[in-house]
This record gives C-alpha cells, sequence and structure tokens, in this order.
C-alpha cells in the first residue's frame, strides 16, 4: 500500500512552486491545477510558457534573491522543470521550503564528468570515457575510446555541445570548437536501440516506474518514443528499472526522475544519462497511463501517495518541431493542418504555448493511441505523413 510521506502533506488549496517557464513547467501546471492547487512560477521570460499559464509568475532570474524570497514565501514546496538551474539556488530556497530533486542531487547532474562517475559508482555500467579538462587528457585517452563522442562536460541538451570524433586529431579540433570547455569523451558503442525509464521517488522513499519507452533521435533530438512491452526483450526492463531506481537511491532523489540508456548488439545495457525532471520520452503517460509523470511530479512535492503507473494501451509519442509550420516545398510559413491530424483515430494533441515556430524548436508532441502496437503505430504514420514527419511504420 503505497501511504502519503510521514513528514509533510500539502493539501490541495495551496501554493506549489516551479522554477522555470518552459513546456515542461506549463504541463506541470495544468497537473498541478487539476488537482486543486496554485502554481508560482520563477522565470525571466515574460512570455514563457508556464509563466502564462501559473496563478503567480514571477519574472526575475534563478538567482534573484528577491524573486528566490518571493517563491519560497508563497510555496511550501517548489520544484524544478530543468536540470541547469543553479543548485545553489536550490539549495537556498530549501531553507524556507521543502525543495524536490534537492541541490546537492541536481549539482550531480548537471556536469557530466561528475554524472557518469556517479553512475558508475551505483554500480550501474556506463560506457568507457576519459574526463577532458585539456588538450593532454585527450593525448592522453586510451585507444578505446576512439570512435568517440566529445561532448561538453555542461549545458549540453539535444544533440548540442557534442561532437562525434574518429582520432585524437579530430577531438583536438572539436574540444577547440567548445572553447577549451570542460568534456567527456566517451566510446561510441554498437548501438541496437536506445530505450529510457521514467520513475518517481517520494520523501518516504517509495518509488514507482513507468514502462520503459524506446526511443529514436533525429539530430540529437528525441523524435519518437514507443511504448509496448512486447517490444523489449524479456527480462530488459525490469533491469532498466532495477538500474533506474538504484540511481534515484544513491542520489536520496525525490521527484520525477528519468534514466535513458543505450541496449548495445549483445543485448547489454549502458546508462547515458539521467534527467531530473520529467522528461520528453514521458509524455505518453499523458494519455496511456493512470497517472502521469507531471500529476506524479505533484504529488512526490506535495507529500501524497504516488498514483498507479499503468500503461491503459500501446502508444505512439511523435515530438513536433518547429520544422512543420514550414511548407517542405516553397519553406512558407502555414500553419499545420491539425484537423487532419485530429481525424485520425487515437491522435492527442498537444502544443506549448510557444509564440513562434522556428526551425528545430520544440512545439509541441502528439500521441498516438491504439487497442494494439500495430494500430498505434499506423496512426502515428498517418499523422506523420500529414504533418511531414519522418517516421517508420
Amino acid at each position: 500500500m503505497n501511504e502519503a510521506s510521514d513528514s509533510f502533506t500539502i493539501v490541495p488549496g495551496d501554493w506549489l512552486g516551479m522554477i522555470g517557464g518552459g513546456q515542461l513547467g506549463r504541463m506541470f501546471c495544468h497537473a498541478a491545477q487539476s488537482m486543486g492547487y496554485k502554481v508560482a512560477v520563477l522565470d525571466p521570460d515574460e512570455h514563457s510558457p508556464a509563466g502564462a499559464v501559473a496563478e503567480l509568475h514571477i519574472r526575475a532570474g534563478y538567482e534573484d534573491s528577491a524573486g528566490l524570497e518571493q517563491l519560497s514565501k508563497r510555496c511550501k514546496a517548489i520544484t524544478t522543470e530543468f536540470e541547469n538551474v543553479p543548485a545553489q539556488s536550490l539549495r537556498t530556497l530549501a531553507l524556507r521550503s521543502a525543495v524536490s530533486p534537492s541541490g546537492d542531487a541536481v549539482a550531480v547532474v548537471q556536469d557530466r564528468i561528475q554524472e557518469k562517475a556517479f553512475i558508475k559508482g551505483t554500480g550501474v555500467p556506463v560506457a568507457p570515457y576519459a574526463p577532458v579538462r585539456n588538450r593532454a587528457d585527450i593525448a592522453a585517452a586510451s585507444t578505446e575510446l576512439f570512435p568517440g563522442i566529445l561532448k561538453v562536460a555542461r549545458l549540453g541538451y539535444d544533440g548540442k555541445g557534442q561532437a562525434r570524433v574518429k582520432s585524437r586529431e579530430e577531438a583536438q579540433a572539436a574540444f577547440a570548437e567548445f572553447k577549451e570547455a570542460e568534456c567527456v569523451l566517451e566510446a561510441m558503442l554498437p548501438l541496437a536501440s536506445e530505450l529510457s525509464v521514467v520513475m518517481a521517488r517520494g520523501a518516504d522513499g517509495r518509488t514507482v516506474i513507468y514502462p520503459s519507452a524506446q526511443n529514436e533521435h533525429r539530430d540529437g533530438i528525441l523524435a519518437v518514443s514507443t511504448v509496448d512491452a512486447s517490444l523489449l526483450a524479456p527480462g530488459l526492463a525490469d533491469k532498466a528499472a532495477d538500474a533506474a531506481r538504484r540511481i534515484a537511491q544513491a542520489l536520496d532523489y525525490v521527484g520525477v526522475l528519468c534514466v535513458e540508456f543505450f541496449v548495445l548488439s549483445d543485448g547489454s545495457l549502458v546508462a547515458n544519462e539521467i534527467a531530473p525532471r520529467p522528461h520528453n520520452s514521458g509524455h505518453y503517460t499523458m494519455n496511456a497511463c493512470v497517472t502521469s509523470q507531471f500529476e506524479q511530479q505533484a504529488r512526490a512535492m506535495a507529500g501524497l501517495p504516488l498514483g498507479s503507473t499503468e500503461t491503459l494501451c500501446p502508444v505512439v509519442m511523435l515530438n513536433i518541431l518547429g520544422d512543420v509550420w514550414f511548407d517542405p516545398a516553397s519553406g512558407v510559413k502555414r500553419e499545420p493542418d491539425w484537423a487532419r491530424v485530429l481525424e485520425v483515430p487515437g491522435a492527442k494533441l498537444h502544443l506549448y504555448g510557444k509564440a513562434e515556430a522556428r526551425r528545430g524548436r520544440k512545439m509541441g508532441h502528439i500521441n498516438v493511441l491504439g487497442q494494439t502496437l500495430a494500430q498505434a503505430r499506423e496512426g502515428a504514420a498517418r499523422v506523420a505523413r500529414i504533418l511531414g514527419i519522418e517516421f517508420q511504420a
């Protein structure tokens, strides 16, 4: 039986706080508000997607002391929607409010060097890697790391700050392109597929795990997530769930967490990275699960019982980038044909309220549900054709 945390419970009608005003914060606001909470968002952008729907938008920077004080005075519990919020700001907020995840947990995953070492320390396998703090580190790197991927240690996301390198010379050139910022050099492995595990952990240490999503990326950005038990080899989902649970426990994590994994050609599993927040690959939970990842985030931070992660049907999630607003033949900007999209049985549209569509910008997603995986894929293929999104049925 999943009971509420003994330490505190914040009842509906009270205030919850969010640092960050992007689409993840917006979807959190909708979920928390549907449960009866009021939400205050701290974000400097006056047009932020989350700020537009929150009861209170504090327009201040993430290190602004007056803004942080206003947020902590208003809200008994505070969370974040992205991993690059200053960890010290979370520690400051924790002096007055319940903050989840903690500043210490977020600090680990803000730096790839720390993150890789931390994951390895839990006993979960990672790809062979070496920290790169200067040119000498590349010169001294093991030959097993080539060909490899050089990744900036901080502030990289959606494939940004990464370069494939076949040799030391290419690694040195990429390091110079990254202005010699600290990096991780990671060996390229024989990759069969990618999957992710979204989970939630309460302040009482209890955890719930969502079914694993099988993911496809385009240009470093998640494009498609597919969820159905038949996709994964026997035991693989359990192995991934156990690894994610071990990582969350070692971080003493509270809230929603995603761990991304590589499945290698021999069937083995290695952890790629941790996202200390709801995740793109968990968007399917909004329509296909008893409890969405955003409702789960509100439950965890409020000290309420965590919800069921049962999946109700197979689902395919399609990420929508700003590219679909541009006619593929002429390049002229126009509104996508949402009416045709919504004619597709099982299609559920989620747009993020961003004022301007730009190529490569995340604008929304579509969950396509089906009674069978074949139905969900067929529907996703129809949606993809309408929008001009690459999809292999």
